[in-house]
């Protein structure tokens, strides 16, 4: 199987929408994709047809090797599902609801019980595992859904904005359970609100706007179509800002941008240590007083703004 997830000209339209247009997409086995975009851009809807959820109105779509409109039963036992908000019962305890999805799925009550025990361990839970769910904090309640969509095993786990609203630790500590399934072989499309979310996890991106793929590439590739790094340069007194930039000026093909406001200025970076070094003996030489040098790298946050426009 060359990929594990593949669409070809997915499409889905209601009656005054047109919420996916034409999607492809081609996730690699063991990887991550991330799915980014503005709030109403279609990433849920993606999930939820993917997840056979949702039928599509046009195209195709291949998840661990079955097509969602044809095979879904084949489909939903080779998948798990994170949504936005953690499906898990308050009534029950942990381990509970981890053996009680296990026994839905046909487990049978032995083995249903010995996987909850596994996946209380792995998700630091075994503690909390006999206490109400309305006792866990937001990130406690994050880990156990978790834990429920890898009761099966499934190869294919889609996770919808995993993260939201928890802090940076039960964050931290959910991106390191993905890369380790992720280690383990496991392909994962993940939606995010959280550029920093996809830049640390995914291996592919895919920027949707509208309905439509607008970018893909790895974060990387992204970056680098929104510009080369910058050096920033804080001078030590603002007052010696227009001689920096004249003297910056002759030696650039690009004048370099300016903030006075904190005295910085910004400019292109081309040759790396070397234009550097250079800078600073030209400034040196012309007595202007740096406080600090900065290289500036491009992120998912310029990109996202480049290609969308917001935040």
């Amino acid at each position: 199987m060359e990929f594990a997830i593949e669409t070809e000209n997915l499409s889905k339209s209601y009656k005054t929408h047109q919420a996916l247009r034409r999607i492809d997409l081609a996730v690699r086995p063991g990887t991550v994709l991330g799915l980014l975009g503005p709030n109403g851009a279609g990433k849920t809807t993606a999930v939820r047809i993917l997840a056979t959820l949702l039928e599509p109105t046009g195209g195709r779509a291949m998840v661990a090797g079955y097509d969602v409109a044809r095979e879904p039963r084949e489909v939903r036992r080779r998948i798990g599902l994170a949504g936005q908000y953690a499906a898990v019962d308050e009534l029950l305890t942990g381990r509970e609801n981890l053996i009680l999805l296990g026994t839905l799925l046909h487990l049978g009550r032995r083995q249903a019980k010995e996987r909850a025990e596994v996946l209380l361990e792995r998700f630091a839970l075994t503690e909390a595992a006999d206490r109400s769910l309305k006792t866990y904090s937001g990130g406690m309640r994050r880990r156990l859904d978790l834990a429920t969509c890898l009761i099966a095993e499934p190869s294919v786990l889609f996770l919808d904005e995993p993260t939201t609203g928890l802090d940076p630790t039960s964050r931290n500590q959910l991106w390191q359970t993905v890369r380790e399934l992720v280690g383990e072989g496991v392909t994962v499309l993940l939606t995010t609100q959280y550029l920093e979310e996809a830049d640390s996890l995914a291996d592919q991106v895919a920027v949707i706007a509208a309905g439509q793929v607008i970018a893909e590439g790895t974060p990387d590739q992204l970056k680098r179509k929104v510009g080369q790094e910058r050096l920033e340069i804080t001078l030590a007194s603002r007052e010696r800002i227009n001689a920096a930039v004249a003297l910056l000026t002759a030696s650039s093909t690009v004048a370099p941008a300016v903030d006075e406001d904190k005295g910085t200025l910004s400019l292109q970076l081309d040759g790396g240590i070397d234009s550097i070094a250079a800078i600073s003996a030209a400034l040196s030489t012309a007595g202007i007083a740096v406080d600090d040098f900065a290289i500036r790298r491009p992120t998912l946050d310029d990109v996202f703004i480049t290609l969308t426009g917001s935040l």
